[in-house]
């Protein structure tokens, strides 16, 4: 781990805790990413779930949920919001960092044109500090005209979106990749409430789904090409599925 140097600035201040600042420097960590709505957020307990996962497998101890709690209803609090983009992250050391910024607009996300690049996050079933490959791929694809990058093996199987989590729909059932892969918390929530399936799904197969929609925890959207290969905006699919997350009922965030 970076040990604390003697000094350190940030922006020409001095950094006011340089322990803290040594931990966020190794880049070894892990966050959650909550969307907050009248001081309520969905999903709360899988959020908890996930932070505890993680800090025990990093960092060989729990995390307690109350403490995360506590200190995410504190930060929203001083920050005077009851709406807000919430991150609350882990670094060694056992220090968690909460932030506060603005809410992602509500209501159905634009139609996304994705391309495919080969390359895996290691470690996928964290959401894990140090996203470079990922964060490199998306930039490379909005500077080529797309949205975003599919995130796939060598040999053209489906695990992600670079931020995302991604379904098909065949017609009968909502298909998930079966591949490794970050399980975010909106797919957690929609998952079992629409009757999914998971299965692997590659490249060559995508001619056969009918519709497709990513999943983060700002945003439902469609999916209107991979590719070269184009999807309808299936309006019913995507009706059943923005009601389905709307009908979640929200968890208070309170100490």
């Amino acid at each position: 781990m970076t040990t604390p140097p003697p000094h350190a600035e940030i922006d020409g201040v001095p950094a006011a805790d340089p322990q803290l600042l040594a931990a966020l420097m190794t880049g070894f960590g892990h966050f959650t990413a909550m969307q907050v709505r009248d001081g309520r957020t969905k999903g709360l307990a899988l959020h908890l779930d996930r932070l505890d996962r993680s800090t025990r497998e990093l960092f060989g101890h729990g995390m307690d949920g109350g403490r995360v709690r506590g200190l995410v209803a504190g930060a929203l609090a001083n920050s005077g919001r009851r709406d807000a983009s919430v991150r609350v992250y882990v670094y060694p050391g056992d220090r968690v960092v909460v932030t506060v910024a603005d809410p992602a607009p509500d209501g159905p996300g634009a139609p996304q044109r994705l391309t495919a690049v080969d390359y895996g996050r290691p470690a996928p079933h964290i959401k894990h500090l140090g996203g470079f490959g990922q964060l490199y791929h998306g930039e490379a694809a909005r500077r080529a005209g797309f949205d975003d990058a599919l995130l796939t093996s060598p040999d053209g199987v489906i695990s992600e979106g670079a931020i995302t989590n991604i379904a098909f729909w065949d017609g009968t059932s909502v298909v998930w990749p079966s591949a490794p892969c970050l399980i975010g918390i909106t797919m957690g929530l929609l998952e079992p409430r629409l009757g999914s399936v998971r299965r692997p799904v590659a490249l060559a197969d995508l001619p056969g789904y009918r519709a497709a929609f990513v999943t983060n925890s700002r945003t439902i959207a469609p999916v209107a090409a991979i590719d070269e290969v184009r999807f309808a905006v299936d309006e019913e699919l995507m009706d059943r599925v923005h009601a389905t997350y709307a009908a979640v009922e929200g968890d208070e965030i309170r100490p």
